[in-house]
């Protein structure tokens, strides 16, 4: 198996077999869920699905896997989202295969796809590689395997040695499970957590150092935080849980 991170994205290639190219948390019609708080930003979702195909252009991939919370706005779905996305997945679509793991923005997604195109909310195997967003239980059969999600939006905060941390940057955290965490797999099981970052510049994120105690999605909980270790978006080592500082300057 072979991991691309492109950091255009950012987003992730996958190559099992197929080359699948991994984008998680789109959040299209963010501007829309902003503008009801009183932020109004013209949308940027040809800028973002333009980003998107730049790294289907660049990585050539056999399927475009759309990693959750493709739409942004919940439980309803947007005039925005009803005007935008027909247009942004099929302009994808154009261009290679198109599968989504549903996240929990997702409620009535499956309107704008076609038959195929949705994966189980549990997760799926693909090529021996696991993929769902991550606010869900994995169904069993993803245990023993790598593991990609989305959801959790880990960002890092680089410190240098007088505490001064730099803009929180997305990131992408690579770990074991620490112990059973109320899954079904034993403690010797050989899964491994790749969570990915978000695609939507306005998502946000949580630090990777408050990633297993914010507890958002089951799998958080099992992060390894001792043997875990951090990637940059352009896939540069920056250590694991445990040797980063704080962005506080604590620890």
């Amino acid at each position: 198996m072979r991991l691309h991170f492109i950091e255009s994205g950012p987003a992730l290639l996958v190559e099992q077999g197929r080359r699948v190219l991994v984008v998680a948390d789109l959040h299209m019609g963010i501007e829309s869920g902003l503008e009801r708080h009183g932020v109004h930003i013209t949308s940027r979702s040809a800028s973002r699905a333009g980003r998107v195909v730049a790294c289907i252009e660049e990585t050539e991939p056999d399927l475009l896997l759309l990693l959750g919370d493709v739409k942004h706005n919940v439980p309803v779905t947007s005039r925005q989202e009803y005007r935008e996305l027909p247009g942004v997945l099929e302009a994808f679509r154009d261009r290679v295969p198109l599968a989504v793991a549903p996240g929990n923005h997702d409620g009535g997604i499956g309107r704008f796809l076609e038959p195929g195109e949705l994966l189980p909310p549990g997760g799926a195997l693909i090529d021996g590689v696991g993929y769902l967003h991550g606010h869900t239980h994995p169904v069993p059969d993803l245990f023993g395997h790598l593991i990609v999600l989305g959801h959790h939006h880990p960002v890092v905060s680089l410190v240098d040695t007088v505490g001064c941390a730099a803009r929180a940057r997305p990131a992408y955290l690579y770990s074991g499970l620490e112990g059973p965490c109320g899954t079904q797999a034993p403690p010797e099981d050989r899964t491994r957590l790749l969570f990915v970052p978000a695609f939507n510049e306005f998502a946000g994120g949580i630090d990777i150092l408050r990633l297993r105690e914010s507890g958002i999605g089951p799998l958080s909980r099992c992060i390894d935080e001792k043997n875990a270790e951090v990637f940059l978006a352009d896939g540069t080592y920056v250590g694991s849980p445990a040797t980063l500082c704080p962005a506080d300057g604590g620890g």
